[in-house]
């Protein structure tokens, strides 16, 4: 891995030097939410740095609500994704496991992938729901990004991870010579670390992933019927997850195919042309999204299927907070 360290000026002048040549994303604050954004030269000051976390995950670049997989890809300019969150990379990095597989390669999704340079932010700052290392994920960047980044002192620390970000610094004509000033990278470690203490004091009683499959496995129905009564079945908790990616398959005439992304929440999800709905009860349609995300998926995937992001506590139409029903369990 290597470090480099340019004032933050000298960056946003080479951001805006790529704008011909790449699609560029990320993070700005609007009136409502922080969401990512097509930059332009005005809009490369505004980036929001080392703060949680956009509204749209990163699999809606990856994974659209609806496309027509059947179509000719137009060739496109490469894309930088710029300030997206770990708990969003390790989602990510989850979905290539489900997408990159080398028997079941999804063409769309691996162009997608092919194309983008993923530059993370470390987290220097939590929010209300944030639980990621609980779940052994740290809220700084690694090598599932291709560089990662921190705003100190008007200074943009890169760590650069992959042979892919080595050509993006390269085509903004940053060169790599000598690292950060120890000072710098010890004031970058002790705001790291105090993010840590944070998220640690704000989660202490929440039990850990595979804790939660035990316990989930092992949970009796009434829990799941009280917990469910406050749901609506609106889907936006899967909709917004970063690792949710279950998917509708349309035929159309003309032999086009449209996938839509689909969710296990919506009533008929799992409805068969008999009229048999294993998930027909709101019960068991709430329960079988835990079953999913912590015991089946870690059956067959080694990274997690929840990357304690907690957006689909703050999106719940019912204010059902998964990581109080979990905590209910371990008790």
């Amino acid at each position: 891995m290597n470090r480099i360290a340019i004032p933050k000026h000298e960056w946003d002048e080479r951001l805006n030097q790529l704008l011909s040549s790449f699609d560029l994303y990320a993070p700005v604050e609007n009136d409502f939410s922080c969401d990512y954004i097509k930059l332009d030269a005005e809009t490369i000051p505004e980036i929001i740095y080392n703060k949680p976390k956009p509204v749209t995950p990163l699999k809606n670049f990856f994974l659209p609500i609806k496309e027509n997989v059947t179509a000719d890809r137009t060739a496109a300019l490469p894309v930088a994704l710029i300030g997206a969150p770990n708990c969003d990379v390790m989602a990510l990095a989850f979905l290539d496991q489900i997408y990159l597989d080398q028997e079941y390669d999804d063409p769309a999704y691996d162009e997608r992938r092919e194309r983008t340079t993923i530059i993370s932010s470390d987290c220097l700052s939590i929010q209300e729901h944030c639980h990621c290392t609980s779940y052994d994920i740290e809220p700084i960047g690694n090598n599932y990004s291709d560089i990662s980044l921190a705003l100190i002192d008007e200074q943009v620390i890169l760590s650069v991870f992959t042979k892919k970000g080595e050509s993006f610094l390269e085509k903004m004509g940053v060169v790599v010579g000598t690292g950060p000033e120890d000072k710098l990278l010890q004031n970058l470690q002790k705001q790291q670390e105090e993010v840590k203490k944070l998220l640690k004091k704000q989660n202490q009683k929440l039990p850990g992933y595979e804790e939660t499959g035990k316990l989930i496995k092992a949970s009796k129905n009434g829990l799941w019927k009280k917990n469910a009564a406050d749901c609506v079945s609106c889907g936006a908790c899967s909709a917004i997850c970063p690792t949710c990616s279950c998917f509708l398959l349309i035929d159309r005439p003309g032999f086009e195919k449209i996938r839509q992304i689909d969710t296990c929440q919506y009533p008929g999800f799992e409805r068969v042309a008999g009229g048999e709905d294993a998930l027909g009860k709101l019960r068991d349609r709430f329960q079988n999204r835990y079953l999913c995300k912590y015991v089946w998926k870690p059956m067959k995937y080694e990274l997690k299927a929840c990357t304690g992001c907690g957006r689909c506590i703050e999106t719940c139409i019912g204010e059902i907070n998964k990581n109080e029903v979990f905590m209910e369990l371990s008790n």
